[in-house]
């Protein structure tokens, strides 16, 4: 009787690392990305929750005056009052909201310009190119803040809503010339040019083939799009030219110098606000520093560059 020799197969173990795709394996062991994207979340749940975290009066809402003018932090007012009486850790709370959706959706929308106008001008080339050029010129050399300032001076207290859409409009161009750049390296290259003989029409090659890989660089401009617009918006809330009654991190810090703060050693209503903006700006350079880190093998690998 022949030995009947036996294959036993072992089935590969289910590890989280087979589970997630190679781009965010790497993501989730990176530190610096992690960590980001902690400090982010946590302000993100802090403004979805903000009703729940810190619940507002019915008339007044966190501007309302709640307690003694410039009370230091206790158990009733964690972080103190304003001169005004109001209740900082509300105005911080609900400020986040303000703050976060200004700058991810001015953000959101410089990205989506730099797409369309980059893309279309590197891939299109000729008169398209040349127009769409034009374009990006002109937007280059036109300034945001004095646009800010004019704007203010027709619109009746320009919220930081206002803010962040001027800081859209105006914002696109130089993530849209970078973009241009990488396109007019990879549109020349042999598999855009497979899908042309293949037939594939323009916008299938541009979504499918051209930015698929510019994955890092769209998202890197992202990042740096929304902390340029939260850090902008906070600087212009603070300097006077928004709505000092809006509810945002630059508008605290705008009525805590304008109460001199400083001089009145109420530490408590400058230094929330400005942490948190921060913080903020912090955790989205760290999440792009680790997005750099895991396109680039260079800096991945220690190596120097």
């Amino acid at each position: 009787m022949e030995n009947q020799v036996e294959i036993k197969t072992q089935r590969p173990r289910v590890t989280l690392r087979n589970l997630l795709p190679e781009w965010l394996w790497g993501f989730v062991r990176n530190p610096k990305a992690m960590l980001g994207t902690f400090i982010l979340l946590s302000f993100v749940f802090i403004g979805l929750l903000a009703p729940d975290i810190a619940p507002l009066p019915e008339r007044g809402g966190a501007n309302r005056m709640v307690g003694r003018p410039h009370q230091a932090p206790d158990d009733e007012f964690w972080f103190g009052t304003t001169r005004q009486g109001q209740d900082v850790f509300k105005q911080v709370v609900h400020g986040t909201r303000t703050s976060l959706s200004v700058g991810f959706g001015a953000g959101t929308i410089i990205i989506i310009l730099c797409i369309i106008v980059g893309i279309t001008s590197g891939y299109m080339g000729g008169l398209v190119d040349e127009l769409l050029s034009l374009l990006m010129n002109v937007f280059l050399v036109l300034p945001g803040l004095p646009l800010v300032i004019v704007i203010s001076g027709w619109v009746d207290q320009p919220g930081p809503y206002t803010i962040g859409l001027v800081l859209a409009v105006t914002s696109w161009a130089y993530g849209a010339r970078v973009l241009r750049s990488q396109t007019l390296v990879i549109r020349n290259s042999e598999f855009v040019a497979a899908a042309r003989v293949a037939g594939e029409p323009s916008w299938r090659i541009v979504l499918f083939e051209i930015l698929p890989n510019m994955i890092s660089l769209v998202v890197s401009s992202w990042i740096g799009a929304v902390v340029f617009v939260i850090l902008t918006e906070a600087t212009l809330s603070f300097l006077g030219l928004g709505n000092p009654n809006a509810v945002s991190w630059g508008t605290s810090l705008y009525w805590a110098q304008n109460n001199q703060a400083l001089l009145t050693r109420a530490w408590w209503t400058f230094v929330p606000p400005g942490l948190c903006i921060a913080l903020v700006g912090f955790s989205l350079t760290l999440i792009n520093y680790g997005i750099d880190e895991i396109s680039n093998p260079r800096l991945r690998s220690g190596e120097g560059g």
